[in-house]
């Protein structure tokens, strides 16, 4: 079954940030499964978390597509290890990061995956990008538009 209406998430800030963003699209979009329908600009912005490290790239994608949003994790953290992503500091540098925002209305919590996700609605490197490409997306447990959650934050 083909579901609509999936965000996802990037961020890079280590090594060629613009070309990570681009590679892990075009990873994304060579899976038969993926298909890409929506891509916000490039922004950059300043690190969440741990602030002892270089600024990010990030950018929001919508897709649509025929995995489980379990498959759809597994195949984010397939692309991340295949752009060396290394796993050893929460909110530390990454060459790449995909998370998994809105899986269309869905509500999940799974192990390891928690849709939407927990702070989409308090993050501007999310809230900026997902409004340029879906401002009117309602957020499944907030009932308010992506739109609305940026002019809240």
């Amino acid at each position: 079954m083909l579901i609509k209406n999936v965000f996802l998430g990037l961020g890079s800030n280590l090594g060629d940030r613009n070309g990570n963003l681009n590679d892990a699209i075009a990873a994304l979009v060579s899976c038969d499964s993926i298909n890409v329908t929506a891509q916000s600009s490039i922004l950059e912005t300043e690190p969440v978390g741990n602030e002892n490290q270089g600024k990010f790239l990030n950018a929001v994608i919508e897709i649509e597509t025929t995995l489980s949003p379990k498959q759809l994790m597994q195949t984010c953290l397939e692309i991340e290890m295949q752009q060396g992503r290394v796993r050893d500091e929460k909110w530390g540098p990454r060459t790449i990061d995909i998370d998994i925002l809105f899986f269309a209305d869905q509500l999940i919590q799974e192990d390891g995956l928690e849709v939407p996700h927990p702070e989409a609605q308090n993050r501007s490197f999310v809230l900026i990008p997902l409004v340029e490409i879906a401002p009117m997306m309602v957020h499944p447990t907030l009932g308010v538009t992506a739109k609305a959650m940026l002019h809240a934050l």
